[in-house]
């Protein structure tokens, strides 16, 4: 590992300096409790490395800026006063990062020891390698889906239709998540959730950080599959261990609030897909859209053939919040207004 205090690497433009091996970035909306306990691990993990800590605090109302502002003095923070997105919050702290590799870290995700100094060490040892995630786990050690296949129409219709859960041994059913594989095997992958993953800092500036256009959601994807374009390796790395919970943002609402956030979640996921579809897939966006609405179409009738008045109700919910974000997209060609 390198270890001087000044640290350069050549870029297409010249060589830049970094001052850091590691910048640790999060961002942080409501989740006061989790991102301390994720604060004092990390302080720990990093014992004798050349790191940073920036944090977004992206208008959170429960004490977290306060809490960063006078526990964490060393982290860098920045209080948006809004909600930036994802993308966006760690586009403004990657503009003021100095370190060779970002690491972004949810404020819900916490390292196993030697996580991050074996994500260094291979970063380095692998120029090609531009972004690379971990395993991850939930508390108890069970799996998360931690390398991941890029979204496909046929990845989406098994996964919507409860097939690929339901035969997640097999190579062909389990493909988007990967269900089948082993996941102490480490590989090459299309892409990783943005729970944890470790980029290399000169090709984030080729690419140009994240598309701001998603909100939230897809926006990891489409870093990934640029990257990949641009003929560098995303890689799965299973001796890097991070436990995430996920969720944390949404558990301190009440019942009614959460179910309203849920909606708006499924709002925000339906508008990433059509912009991601767009933009990567074209035409491929009516398909992705009508695709859904039809599926749940037919669950509309099963349910009202069945007398299940709850789901009837939740079918026709659903429907509508394709329609809205349908047109909210215009077909997936442009991104709403911030905040959404």
């Amino acid at each position: 590992m390198v270890s001087s205090d000044r640290i350069t690497e050549l870029r297409s433009g010249g060589t830049d300096t970094y001052v850091h091996d590691l910048s640790v970035i999060i961002v942080s909306f409501n989740t006061r409790a989790v991102l301390r306990r994720c604060l004092e691990e990390l302080e720990v993990e990093a014992e004798g490395m050349s790191m940073e800590v920036l944090l977004v605090d992206n208008g959170s109302r429960d004490g977290s800026a306060e809490m960063v502002a006078t526990d964490f003095p060393e982290v860098r923070l920045i209080e948006s006063g809004t909600n930036l997105g994802f993308g966006a919050a760690n586009n403004r702290m990657f503009a003021q990062a100095r370190g060779r590799y970002m690491v972004l870290l949810n404020s819900d995700a916490f390292l196993r020891p030697g996580a991050l100094r074996r994500a260094l060490e291979r970063m380095d040892a692998d120029p090609q390698t531009a972004l690379a995630g971990g395993q991850l786990t939930g508390e108890d050690g069970s799996w998360q889906p931690s390398a991941r296949m890029f979204p496909s129409l046929l990845n989406d219709f098994l996964s919507m239709t409860g097939l690929a859960y339901r035969y997640r041994e097999s190579r062909f059913w389990g493909r988007a998540d990967r269900t089948w594989a082993n996941p102490r095997a480490s590989t090459e992958t299309d892409w990783v959730p943005g729970a944890f993953s470790i980029v290399r800092h000169s090709v984030l500036d080729r690419m140009g950080g994240f598309d701001e256009a998603f909100f939230l959601y897809y926006e990891e994807v489409d870093l990934c599959r640029r990257i990949k374009a641009g003929g560098y390796k995303v890689q799965y790395w299973a001796d890097v261990v991070v436990v995430h919970l996920g969720g944390e943002s949404s558990k301190s609402m009440p019942n009614a609030a959460r179910s309203a956030a849920g909606a708006q979640l499924t709002l925000w996921r339906l508008r990433s897909a059509y912009l991601y579809y767009r933009k990567h897939h074209g035409h491929a966006a009516w398909f992705s859209m009508a695709m859904e609405y039809g599926w749940h179409g037919l669950r509309l009738m099963r349910n009202r053939l069945a007398g299940k008045e709850e789901k009837i109700a939740e079918s026709r919910a659903t429907m509508s919040l394709i329609r809205q974000a349908w047109r909210d997209t215009r077909g997936g060609r442009i991104s709403p207004a911030k905040p959404w």
